[in-house]
């Protein structure tokens, strides 16, 4: 925006721009007011909105060092703004003070033109629309919203935005590459994942059928999503079943993403040289995932299903992971420093049959000074164990005499069988 000015007078540019975003707002406010209130308790029209800011952009410039008559200007329309509010309240009973505070955001809108850089005062009036149009949204987003979804919110601002600046980053045992920080920094990123995944669920894809329900299942838990799905297939027929198995793989395939999410935030390094492998896991995950949801018969719908577990930031659960992620720096540490990198390759098996989270991201943090090909190695190991774990999770959910039993084996077959041909191509290469 400011390359204009090397053609066009500054002052006709900030004069234009000032007149169309003022405009701009008194549309749509015009609009919004006379479909709440009627034409009788508005403040003034578009064209009101639109005057009012050239009126701040003339009084702004007129006085360019003491803005005495921008400041004047500012306080009489406050006046004539506290009198219309005082009209509305006493004889229209309506009480809002939207109207009075857009307007004194237009007046002011000159000086911002002026003295700041062109994507502010762009994100100034493209937030000032956006929330103008979006009341009734907001209204039904509050009449959709659980009892305990705001302590959820401050939950989370708890952990991330008071308790973990408060934790001291220094080593808590001599030669373990753990302190109260790190410790806290992965519990904070895990449960960040973990809410975006439980709004989405809540409010974005609320109605959502059996497929969309194990997308976004698994960027929170890929196990919790599957456990739960498999105790939801008991209550359908036969033949909705490989719609279930579908989305038990996509959550597993949303899996390989969240670890590519994690090992992205916290080494590059490893990254680079795993990215290609996780990639490839969560696309044959997806594939078997649609071969499996094209066999289901043409007649059945994809219903709605309920994956929620719950809410994903319980103190206790936080606590629970930041236990397990201490467990398996004092085991990875003492695993390598007796049983070398064999058993610490044994160990990443074993993790699977656990929350594999911890495990991952203490390597990704640094515990033993693990090269980058180990953890690589490590990772994929663990989320294979992990993986057939959960199918161990399904098969038991959905019961001995489930249709899903047969896709669940085939599906998660599949996949578990590609990712270790994925894990021999690693070692050999």
């Amino acid at each position: 925006m400011e390359k204009i000015y090397q053609y066009l007078p500054e002052e006709f540019v900030t004069f234009v721009l000032v007149t169309l975003f003022s405009l701009l707002i008194g549309l749509s406010q015009r609009r919004i007011s006379l479909k709440r209130e009627g034409e009788t308790t508005l403040f003034g029209t578009d064209r009101t909105f639109t005057f009012i800011g050239i009126l701040g952009y003339l009084l702004y410039i007129l006085d360019p060092a003491e803005y005495r008559l921008f400041i004047g200007g500012g306080a009489v329309l406050g006046l004539l703004l506290a009198l219309n509010y005082y009209v509305k309240q006493t004889q229209y009973r309506v009480f809002g003070v939207t109207t009075i505070v857009i307007a004194l955001i237009t007046y002011c809108l000159a000086p911002i033109v002026i003295t700041q850089p062109s994507w502010f005062y762009v994100m100034v009036v493209v937030t000032v629309l956006l929330f103008t149009e979006l009341k009734h949204t907001f209204t039904e987003l509050a009449q959709r919203m659980k009892n305990d979804d705001m302590i959820t919110l401050a939950k989370f601002l708890a952990i991330s935005g008071i308790i973990l600046p408060m934790l001291p980053d220094k080593t808590l045992i001599p030669g373990i590459s753990l302190t109260p920080y790190s410790v806290w920094l992965a519990t904070v990123v895990v449960s960040g994942i973990s809410y975006l995944s439980y709004l989405l669920r809540r409010y974005v894809f609320r109605e959502s059928g059996i497929l969309v329900s194990g997308i976004v299942g698994g960027l929170y838990s890929s196990t919790a999503t599957i456990s739960v799905l498999a105790r939801k297939s008991r209550e359908s027929s036969a033949d909705e079943a490989p719609e279930y198995a579908a989305a038990m793989l996509l959550a597993v395939s949303m899996m390989f993403l969240r670890f590519l999410i994690l090992i992205g935030i916290f080494s590059r390094e490893t990254l680079a040289v795993i990215y290609p492998y996780l990639l490839a896991m969560a696309v044959v995950s997806a594939l078997v995932a649609w071969w499996v949801h094209r066999r289901r018969a043409a007649t059945v719908d994809a219903q709605a299903a309920d994956t929620d577990t719950g809410n994903p930031l319980e103190f206790k659960v936080a606590l629970i992971f930041a236990l397990l992620f201490v467990v398996f720096t004092l085991l990875t540490h003492y695993t390598l420093l007796y049983a070398g990198t064999g058993g610490l390759t044994v160990l990443s098996f074993i993790s699977g049959l656990s929350d594999i989270t911890p495990f991952i991201l203490n390597l990704l943090q640094g515990t033993g000074n693990v090269s980058v090909p180990l953890i690589t190695a490590c990772s994929l190991q663990a989320i294979i164990s992990n993986i057939a774990v959960n199918l161990c999770y399904a098969l038991f959910f959905a019961g001995r005499k489930s249709a899903l039993r047969r896709w669940a084996l085939a599906g998660f077959g599949v996949v578990i069988g590609a990712n270790a041909c994925l894990l021999v191509v690693f070692y050999l290469f």
